[in-house]
């Protein structure tokens, strides 16, 4: 292998592809370009590549795309729905899942019961469940049924099962759980089960602290 035209036989020197020149066998090596994806995910698909249980997973929406491998940013439950985010670029990712990101993540929930702006305060307040502070940034009622509510729910932070936890030390049941926002990025009328490709202002718009994102697309 060279680096800069310079014979490397050390298996550990650290190289930029962005910067570094690297050729192996005369031939140049190139970063493989970067992937962003957001996609629609259907409820009843687990959020892993392969499930050990034969259950479908969201990589059942992306087969047969050509696409290089790519793994979720985050997660969303098999019963939960929405917005999720696919990369190759693991420094954007865990910008956007550090915990001191503050990112909010924006969820559309229906409950059983009719919520008032009362609850929506306690929901908010938050409650101690299995050791956590489970608490929302903000929460307003949307809707309601004959039976059952819609809430808006954000999050700047992201416990395992964080809303339906905290909703069920309340009391309450989730019927749906959508995610339809993270940051400034909308689920929008993408439809169920479809993906696309960000743009490069999303990109940035998501880790804007990220250096070297995309090119225009």
């Amino acid at each position: 292998m060279r680096l800069n035209g310079i014979v490397c036989r050390d298996p550990e020197r650290r190289a930029d592809l962005r910067r570094d020149r690297i050729e192996v066998d005369k031939q140049a090596v190139r970063g493989e370009a970067k992937v962003y994806l957001m996609l629609n995910k259907p409820r009843g698909l687990v959020t892993t590549a392969a499930d050990e249980q034969g259950r479908e997973t969201v990589f059942d929406c992306l087969a047969d795309k050509r696409l290089p491998f790519v793994a979720p940013v985050g997660r969303l439950d098999k019963a939960s729905e929405g917005l999720l985010l696919f990369t190759n670029d693991s420094a954007w990712a865990a910008r956007i899942t550090a915990p001191d990101s503050h990112l909010d993540k924006t969820y559309h929930v229906q409950v059983d019961c009719l919520a008032d702006e009362e609850l929506a305060r306690r929901i908010q307040g938050g409650i101690a469940a299995d050791g956590d502070h489970l608490a929302a940034k903000r929460v307003c009622v949307l809707r309601h049924g004959a039976r059952n509510s819609w809430l808006e729910i954000v999050l700047d932070e992201g416990k395992n099962r964080h809303i339906r936890r905290l909703l069920a030390a309340l009391g309450i049941s989730v019927l749906r759980l959508v995610r339809i926002a993270i940051g400034p990025l909308a689920l929008g009328n993408l439809a169920k089960g479809q993906f696309r490709r960000l743009t490069a202002v999303e990109v940035r718009g998501l880790a804007p602290e990220v250096e070297g994102g995309p090119g225009g697309r």
